[in-house]
């Protein structure tokens, strides 16, 4: 059996996909695994890492603000779209998978829509309540539809009934032990904030982070990751402000292991897409919840409110964000045991922990 798997340019897209391809590859060590994204984002280093034969096409997603240079990257995006369609066509007929999962970002796109043409079967999955773009375009001519909340059912046209699943969570996140991750990292008793914006990450968090970093009294760990584009930029910020490398302080540019980073923490600090959030809860972590305001129909705050009002997360706006709210609010929490004990007890509350089996049970089920 062969299933290819096709989903990128942030890890919301990409941790779904490979975590359903190892809960495959658990289930079943024979079967064969392989993955097309693109040459130029995260997937190209994440999926390589899992030992998944990897394949790219070169796609770029359209841009919604009217402008003259827009409209110019529109035009690049239609060639590429069209390129694109030819290359998936190719990969799909040397390779010959029995069945297709897409699991968002606009790659997928075009490697779904070719392999519905070729007959072959043809699986979507979205993990936000409000679908994206490319799942509502793909909606009506896959196989399978699967859906993280029934909330997305209206907002979608589909070929078939949409499954709900639940969003799948790897298994380096449900099966950490957090005294053993702890050790492996070689932490002491004083508690761990992890803190992150994103794959890609987020200059305002990474701005308060640093406030936080420069305040801190050496009595609790942070580790952060930066994102791509933001280590260099956060690291001379904060050597301007005359900070120099402390033992309690770790910066990261992105935490591939993050299944012991997220088990060894005692509050996590994030955005609130979708897949971070049922990670949260698998790992059953407090957080402190910033979410993007830059999302369509601004799910990710409608995300951390879920868990707010579950007593599992608080939550800063973006427009509230200062170093100083953040500050506040960790150490607020971090000391507080009994709190803390509260909110990782709310978190896993009415989480689906079947996920990735619902999603294997459906691929099973096209073959």
């Amino acid at each position: 059996m062969h299933v290819l798997f096709t989903g990128g340019g942030t890890a919301g897209h990409i941790n779904p996909a490979l975590s359903v391809a190892d809960y495959l590859k658990n289930q079943l060590p024979e079967i064969k695994i392989s993955y097309i994204g693109t040459a130029d984002k995260l997937e190209s280093k994440l999926v390589p890492e899992k030992g998944y034969d990897f394949y790219t096409i070169d796609v770029a997603g359209f841009q919604r603000k009217i402008s003259l240079k827009n409209i110019k990257r529109n035009i690049s995006a239609l060639a590429k779209v069209i390129t694109a369609s030819g290359k998936a066509k190719k990969l799909l007929k040397k390779l010959k998978p029995d069945v297709v999962v897409g699991t968002g970002g606009y790659v997928c796109g075009p490697v779904l829509r070719e392999a519905a043409k070729l007959g072959i079967k043809t699986v979507v999955h979205e993990s936000n309540a409000i679908p994206g773009v490319t799942v509502k375009m793909l909606a009506p001519i896959v196989d399978r539809v699967l859906l993280s909340t029934e909330d997305a059912k209206k907002y979608l046209k589909c070929k078939n009934e949409p499954v709900i699943t639940g969003n799948p969570v790897r298994l380096e996140i449900t099966n950490a032990d957090k005294a053993a991750a702890r050790k492996k990292l070689g932490l002491d008793s004083r508690p761990l904030v992890l803190s992150f914006g994103g794959s890609l990450g987020a200059r305002l968090i990474n701005e308060a982070v640093s406030q936080l970093i420069l305040d801190n009294r050496a009595d609790y760990y942070i580790f952060h990751a930066t994102g791509k584009s933001g280590y260099r930029t956060m690291l001379d910020l904060l050597q301007q402000k005359g900070y120099t490398e402390k033992e309690n302080i770790k910066l990261f540019e992105y935490i591939a292991d993050m299944g012991d980073y997220l088990a060894a923490a005692d509050l996590v600090i994030s955005r609130a897409g979708a897949i971070t959030v049922s990670e949260l809860q698998a790992a059953g972590k407090p957080s402190v919840l910033i979410p993007s305001p830059y999302v369509a129909e601004n799910h990710q705050f409608f995300n951390a409110m879920m868990l707010k009002k579950r007593g599992a997360a608080e939550i800063i706006e973006e427009k509230d964000l200062s170093g100083q709210r953040l500050r506040k609010m960790v150490e607020s929490l971090i000391f507080d045991v009994k709190k803390l004990k509260s909110m990782s007890d709310n978190a896993k509350n009415k989480l689906i922990i079947e996920a990735n089996e619902r999603i294997c049970r459906v691929i099973f089920d096209l073959v």
